[in-house]
């Protein structure tokens, strides 16, 4: 009993405590920075760094993994090949970043700024809810599901409510994300893997998916008007008519449906 009461006030004290200062500075950060190279990565692990302005820097030769950067500004750094893994990135902004073959898993990301991010090649399966990824290029970018990797069930990415109004995602992996209502105004989607995903309620307006896969897709109420679907595979949509707008999609005749 003692032990219990013990626990609910250290707990209660915790709660009480006041929120500290991040763990470093910016100047401090780059000074960490210049002293890094591949060998001897700059020692950021496990890092608060809330709040802190990191725009612009170099952090290539950094170690972040597991750091905590809500609200903090990245904006045209250059994270690229990092591994991201179980960072805390909630209302991040990397607006300009360079992310190119970064890999971010298990990690929380809503309501973060990446317009405009070069997401080449990378690599993630995190909460991007309600974030903003317009005009990002996520061209090769491998974000859909590992169906022979998942021990601890369907871990996927997931992009609803998001903003991806004039992205490249050409050529990208998203089978069986979730999409639900998202804006993909205007973007481009070729070639893209959309297997198994949720696109409910999603903007596709003229959007170019030619070439797309989105069999298996859930597309209720996702507004296809003025989309390119030449090549475009609808493979078990049965019904149609819940294709909004796709009567007068561009190059309708040359969709797939089988």
């Amino acid at each position: 009993m003692k032990i219990h009461f013990y626990c609910l006030g250290l707990l209660a004290a915790l709660f009480c405590l006041p929120a500290s200062a991040a763990d470093l500075s910016r100047s401090a950060v780059q000074q960490h920075l210049a002293k890094a190279d591949k060998s001897h990565p700059a020692k950021l692990r496990r890092k608060d760094l809330r709040g802190v302005d990191l725009s612009g820097l170099d952090f290539r030769n950094a170690d972040l993994w597991g750091s905590d950067l809500r609200n903090a500004n990245l904006s045209n750094s250059d994270l690229s090949g990092l591994n991201l893994d179980l960072t805390v990135m909630t209302k991040v902004n990397l607006s300009g970043a360079n992310l190119s073959n970064t890999s971010i898993f298990g990690v929380h990301m809503g309501g973060a700024n990446l317009s405009k991010s070069n997401l080449t090649g990378s690599r993630f399966i995190a909460n991007l809810d309600r974030s903003n990824l317009s005009h990002a290029n996520l061209s090769h970018a491998n974000w859909g599901v590992d169906m022979k990797n998942q021990p601890m069930g369907l871990m996927r990415v997931s992009l609803n409510n998001v903003d991806l109004s004039g992205a490249d995602l050409s050529d990208a992996n998203l089978n069986r994300a979730l999409m639900r209502h998202a804006n993909l105004s205007g973007s481009i989607l070729k070639n893209t893997v959309l297997f198994g995903a949720d696109l409910s309620g999603a903007n596709l307006t003229d959007a170019d998916l030619s070439g797309a896969d989105l069999s298996e897709t859930k597309l209720e109420d996702a507004d296809f008007t003025g989309a390119n679907v030449a090549g475009t595979r609808f493979g078990g949509i049965k019904d149609k008519s819940v294709l909004k707008g796709l009567i007068s999609s561009k190059n309708l005749e040359a969709a797939i449906f089988d």
